[in-house]
């Protein structure tokens, strides 16, 4: 059985961590000891629920729960098959931590990033074996989405690529390859979609209600975009879209005023129960 270190135990990573449970053992480090505890304890509130709609039964639960270690310590993934970072999405965090990274894990340990946007290029050219990084890029909730983003660097092996692929089909979802670019895939599409909808709502265009009505019957989107927006989470699109404008340098990738208001507000979406929808 196969261990996989995930950083960052938050949504993302708990998410992550709780699907690669059932596959093997996890090791869910975080900055500290009782933060990567309240992951685990999410994970545990997450398969309880799980178990109380009769989706999985209370032997299933104990046994993914089984398999997760929190720690606070980052030595603890000195062992480890592979690396799912889903830290904070800053650039120059991933960089000081890869450079820690490939100084502990083995030398065969692939190192995999979680990041929306940010170059893996630049994170993979702190590593001393650069060609063992590559994008995992999973979708909220991880558990759930079948789709992961397998983002290749010029540095990135066929060997570590062929890993990977094999590792997010035991997991029972669908890899795609993508060759490094800003947003990859689907953030590049979708999130100027998302900002777009910010214009539409800052101009008066239509309420907020009607705009994600219309993409939902009018587009047959499962969500609408502003309700999309609010489960990303504000500040994570933002974060993308300023990386679009930097990374291609056209206007057609500027920030909606509005996003960067509301993110300045603290009103980020579900996280804070209140974005483009008051979710108290």
């Amino acid at each position: 059985m196969m261990t996989i270190g995930v950083i960052g135990a938050g949504t993302m990573g708990g998410g992550i961590a709780e699907a690669a449970a059932q596959v093997g053992r996890v090791v869910l480090v975080d900055v500290d000891q009782a933060r990567a505890e309240a992951g685990l304890k999410a994970i545990e509130k997450r398969l309880n629920r799980q178990v109380e709609k009769e989706r999985i039964d209370a032997a299933t639960r104990d046994e993914i729960l089984s398999r997760i270690t929190p720690t606070g310590e980052l030595h603890d993934l000195k062992d480890v098959d592979v690396v799912v970072e889903a830290a904070l999405e800053d650039l120059e965090v991933k960089k000081e931590l890869f450079a820690t990274l490939g100084t502990i894990c083995s030398k065969d340990c692939i190192l995999g990033t979680n990041t929306s946007a940010l170059s893996i290029t630049a994170i993979a050219a702190q590593v001393p074996q650069p060609e063992r990084v590559i994008g995992i890029h999973f979708f909220n909730p991880a558990t759930v989405m079948k789709l992961v983003e397998v983002v290749r660097t010029p540095f990135t092996s066929q060997a570590c690529l062929d890993k990977v692929n094999s590792f997010v089909e035991s997991l029972g979802k669908t890899p795609v390859l993508v060759e490094e670019s800003p947003g990859f895939v689907v953030n590049r599409l979708l999130i100027p979609m998302i900002n777009e909808a910010v214009f539409l709502l800052s101009e008066g265009v239509a309420s907020a209600e009607d705009i994600d009505t219309a993409m939902r019957l009018g587009a047959n989107h499962p969500m609408g975009p502003l309700a999309l927006a609010d489960l990303v989470g504000l500040d994570i699109c933002l974060a993308i879209m300023e990386t679009l404008h930097e990374e291609l340098g056209e206007d057609k990738y500027r920030p909606a005023p509005l996003l960067s208001k509301m993110v300045r507000a603290g009103r980020l979406g579900r996280k804070t129960k209140m974005g483009f929808f008051d979710y108290n």
